[in-house]
């Protein structure tokens, strides 16, 4: 052998050729970090949308929206997303590049909040409709940027701790949420006291729109990081849907949509129970959201455990039984202790449905599907959405003011906790009818029959204080 060939050339520096353990340490850092920076951008996102788009509702009612408004502002941007995150899986082939996708839509999204504020001193009387169409622009370059990121975030996730560390993220969401409702609670509440309203929101409008820059930020810096991403497999969402996608996801994918449609019929209503019928403060209402928001942070760990334990079809089946009766609560009671009791164990509940929701998706996928397929998930939520919206805002005009059985009468505030009762009774016909029809699609060891009961947060904490130990109990 010629030896000489490969000798290096005289004041020039051998080039180091990288071992395989040093190329594993890169990767491992270079995932290390996006973590790092993917817990960051929950950060961001949290407090835009706990100061932001939160209290959408709330500023619609300062435009003297209408009920039926309320319920389109609630459905149709998010029915926007519908070919918005399609369309961006399309766009992404002829762009290649991320990056370029997440900064265009995260900073078009932020100045969408310009708009917004001028509409109290441009045309009040128009505001309710110009602020749906702000929201459509605004939830649109949301949606452009969902899938890609997604799929982005998953990479850097192992399988066999993608549950604990989609539980560390939600945890900071949850906590950033519960300062930024607090804190923007107190500001527009201010602003209701000093009969300047528009200031209030003008200021934590203002927040969210940095907020979103710096979720942006973030964004780019997990794309550069990251490998770059994978080509989808050649054939559109029709063939991904009927061949590729098995008959577990296609049903989970049902299940999905119709849970969303079930509660869209009460959810954007509740503000209006609250401020309009209640006569809640703003910072009454930002108290009840917190309530929600805080039981998440307390729970997500625990249900994050469980799903990567168990998985997420277990979660799913026992968050998916126990939220039909959560709306229910509404009808008992208007005092405001006990509705934030109802809202923090809805929060319980919540926690580890959305978490198992998510979960199940990335888990049923390959890595080549996987942002066609969670756009083809978040598209059918959207349907569910924007349906259940704006049938919740048909029913609340049906629903009557009050129920009468012989000599016992029911009169509520108003007809919406009739219309929080139906929603619940219809998340139970769906959990019972669809839970059953599809599998999980992990290979995960099925716990003994009663065992989860055991692992539920609160129960398993309380349980480990007890003098006894209970066997059912896992460590």
């Amino acid at each position: 052998m010629n030896h000489s060939a490969t000798a290096p050339l005289p004041h020039s520096s051998p080039e180091k050729i990288p071992l395989a353990n040093e190329l594993e340490t890169s990767e491992g850092e270079a995932k290390a970090r996006s973590q790092q920076y993917g817990v960051r951008d929950a950060a961001c996102q949290a407090a835009a949308q706990g100061g932001g788009e939160n209290y959408f509702s709330a500023f619609a009612l300062l435009l003297h929206a209408s009920p039926f408004q309320i319920a389109i502002l609630s459905a149709l941007p998010q029915l926007i997303g519908v070919g918005a995150q399609p369309a961006s899986v399309k766009l992404l082939q002829y762009l290649r590049v991320p990056s370029r996708l997440l900064i265009a839509g995260g900073r078009a999204q932020a100045f969408c909040w310009l708009p917004i504020l001028s509409l109290p001193l441009l045309a009040l009387d128009q505001g309710p409709w110009l602020l749906i169409g702000c929201a459509m622009l605004y939830f649109g370059f949301g949606h452009v940027t969902t899938p890609i990121w997604n799929s982005l975030l998953v990479d850097v996730a192992e399988a066999e701790s993608r549950g604990a560390y989609f539980a560390r993220r939600a945890r900071t969401t949850a906590l950033t949420s519960f300062l930024a409702l607090g804190l923007a609670g107190a500001i527009l509440t201010l602003g209701q006291r000093w009969e300047m309203s528009w200031i209030g929101f003008l200021v934590i409008f203002l927040g969210a729109a940095a907020a979103r820059m710096g979720a942006t930020t973030c964004q780019a810096h997990v794309s550069r990081l990251m490998p770059a991403h994978r080509l989808e497999a050649p054939h559109g969402f029709r063939h991904f849907l009927t061949k590729a996608a098995n008959r577990d996801f296609r049903r989970f994918l049902l299940f999905s949509g119709l849970m969303h449609f079930a509660v869209l019929l009460s959810g954007p209503f509740f503000v209006l129970y609250l401020l309009r019928d209640l006569h809640w403060s703003y910072l009454q209402y930002a108290g009840w959201m917190a309530s929600s928001i805080s039981a998440q942070f307390l729970t997500l760990r625990p249900w994050g455990r469980i799903g990567d334990r168990y998985g997420n079809k277990a979660l799913l089946t026992l968050t998916a039984s126990a939220v039909p009766f959560l709306p229910m609560g509404y009808l008992l009671s208007e005092q405001y202790l006990f509705l934030l009791v109802v809202n923090f164990f809805g929060g319980v509940i919540w926690a580890g449905l959305s978490l198992g929701l998510q979960n199940y998706v990335f888990d049923s996928l390959r890595a080549e599907e996987r942002t066609r397929g969670v756009a083809l998930a978040n598209a059918m939520n959207t349907v569910g959405w924007g349906l259940g919206a704006l049938t919740g805002g048909w029913l609340a005009t049906l629903m009557p003011a009050e129920l009468s059985l012989g000599s016992w009468h029911l009169t509520p505030a108003s007809n919406l906790p009739f219309l929080f009762c139906l929603s619940g009774g219809l998340r139970l016909v769906i959990a019972m009818s669809l839970l059953r029809t599809f599998a999980e699609p992990r290979s995960i060891v099925s716990p003994p029959p009663g065992h989860l009961v055991w692992e539920l947060p609160f129960l398993k904490s309380l349980t480990a204080l007890l003098p006894w130990k209970n066997p059912r109990v896992a460590p």
